[in-house]
């Protein structure tokens, strides 16, 4: 990154958290920006939640002009967003117990709610060339605390944990492509918290199409509810890998330089893809491609889901991260074995190693 961030050790967790992800959400915006410096910049819209918090939505859209002649915008993006959240409030009961599963230092206090705190970027883009591919990225660190909603980080935290996610969804499939997107999440890992083949796994796992029986992309990397404790995705293990605790200040570390790892991750992609000559049959199997994503983010996911459980929720930044045009066909015949499509098919149906 141009600027490297500098974490404050005397600051709370929390708000070492909200000043990374405003510092990584400038990174990208002017990183994608510089990419396309004739097309319109991303809107930057500040907002506030009346039940405590706030966030910026920095989205780009270009859709054609009523007015215009061209079908077509000439952007390189055709939507993108970067998102970032610093809330706080109360959770409902319901939403506690769940997390207690996760989390046994959370009390149960019946139909009681508890005071949360979030702080976390979220990154949907979607480039117009179909040679090109969408890319996802989340971090997030979560706390539970006792006592009343509070911003300021004083109260007594019961139980927190860092989460995050990285995932290259391409319509055309370029081995090169993935081989650097998968080799690039894997040299971010720190030497601590060498973790990249068991969060690959679960990205596997997690970004899946049940009643598809395919991936909704080429994968890269999932975790959540990663603290101290044990944790049954490692092993039950509560150490990095070397026999060392794991601590917040390590996981933090480890989150920052998987952010750090975005842009390199996938700036290098789309400047090679973005410009490639492409057929409407390409496009239409991009569409294609666009729809497995909004099923998975509303039938699979659970981004969506929790992000629109929490009181006074922000739907339009929520809603960010689905495509502007999508396209189901009922039964369609792109995707055969021998083709260009089916070659995509192929790994989606049988994810594979790529570093």
């Amino acid at each position: 990154m141009s600027t490297k961030f500098i974490p404050d050790p005397s600051q709370p967790m929390r708000k070492q958290m909200e000043s990374y992800v405003r510092h990584l959400q400038n990174h990208i915006v002017t990183s994608l920006e510089a990419l396309d410096p004739s097309a319109p910049p991303f809107k930057r819209d500040v907002w506030v939640r009346p039940e405590g918090g706030e966030g910026q939505s920095c989205v780009f859209a270009s859709p054609p002009e009523p007015s215009s002649t061209a079908s077509t915008p000439e952007t390189i993006l055709e939507k993108a967003g970067v998102n970032i959240s610093i809330i706080h409030g109360i959770l409902p009961s319901s939403t506690v117990k769940q997390m207690r599963s996760n989390h046994a230092s959370i009390p149960d206090l019946g139909d009681k709610g508890l005071p949360f705190f979030v702080a976390g970027i979220t990154s949907v883009i979607y480039p117009r060339n179909p040679h090109a591919p969408t890319v996802h990225m989340n971090y997030r660190y979560f706390e539970i605390t006792e006592g009343e909603s509070t911003g300021n980080g004083e109260n007594k935290v019961l139980a927190w944990w860092f989460g995050g996610s990285a995932e290259l969804s391409p319509s055309y499939l370029y081995d090169e492509d993935a081989v650097h997107f998968h080799k690039t999440l894997h040299d971010a890992f720190t030497p601590e918290y060498s973790y990249y083949p068991a969060f690959k796994d679960w990205c596997d796992e997690y970004f899946y199409l049940p009643h598809r029986k395919e991936a909704r992309g080429i994968g890269g990397i999932f975790f959540n509810n990663l603290n101290e404790r044990p944790h049954s995705r490692l092993a039950a293990s509560n150490s990095n890998g070397l026999g060392e605790p794991r601590t917040k200040e390590g996981l933090f570390e480890l989150i920052r330089s998987l952010g750090d790892g975005f842009t390199p991750s996938y700036i290098p992609i789309l400047k090679k893809r973005a410009r490639m000559p492409y057929t409407e049959y390409q496009r239409r199997w991009q569409l294609l491609r666009r729809g497995r994503y909004v099923e998975f983010s509303l039938v699979c996911g659970q981004g969506i889901k929790f992000g629109l459980m929490v009181p006074g929720v922000r739907v339009e930044s929520i809603l960010m991260s689905l495509p502007e045009v999508a396209r189901w066909e009922y039964m369609s015949d792109m995707g055969a074995e021998g083709t260009e499509e089916g070659k995509l098919m192929k790994v989606v149906r049988s994810p594979k190693k790529w570093v």
